[in-house]
């Protein structure tokens, strides 16, 4: 399993697609296994606004990861989880129980100016300047402990220039991740 990290606006899901497609993987991202759960309880929670809490997205997570299995995808490409020091070493238990392993964890570094330049060009409502500083710093302050979690646990960390094109972002990745 790979996971990827960044702050809003790096390009996670992106990047994560293109990889996905490039080597035949199963790309997951937590928002997007949440909005396709077919369980009432993720929906209501989604439909009210609310955070889902940590047990709904780890049986979402759960679901997703078995079917990717069962599908017999070679690599898993994780985007958007763990988000917590919590949830990474819920993930370190789940993965040692299922006798599989966190590979790499890629972190994409992109300045606050660039991401704010990204976020702008989005054009949702919510990323306004303040909006976007404050996610950086909640950012920041919950994913240091959860990279130290997965350093404590010996998992391979690559902090990788998320600038540039898509392109380039990606050959930097692939390079990284595969190796060629």
């Amino acid at each position: 399993m790979i996971l990827l990290f960044g702050p809003t606006g790096a390009g996670k899901s992106m990047q994560g697609q293109m990889l996905a497609v490039r080597m035949g993987w199963k790309w997951l991202s937590t928002g997007e296994m949440l909005r396709e759960s077919s369980d009432p309880a993720v929906i209501e929670v989604l439909k009210s606004g609310e955070l889902v809490s940590d047990e709904l997205t780890y049986e979402v997570f759960d679901a997703a990861i078995k079917d990717a299995r069962a599908k017999k995808f070679p690599q898993i490409i994780v985007d958007g989880f763990p988000r917590t020091k919590a949830q990474a070493e819920w993930l370190g238990d789940y993965m040692e129980k299922s006798g599989h392993k966190i590979e790499h964890v890629v972190v994409l570094e992109v300045p606050e100016t660039e991401i704010m330049k990204r976020l702008e060009k989005r054009g949702r409502m919510e990323d306004t300047p303040e909006t976007i500083a404050r996610r950086m710093t909640i950012y920041r302050q919950k994913m240091y402990p959860v990279l130290g979690s997965f350093a404590e646990d010996g998992v391979k960390i690559t902090h990788l220039d998320g600038t540039g094109t898509a392109g380039e972002v990606h050959d930097r990745l692939y390079t990284e991740v595969v190796g060629e």
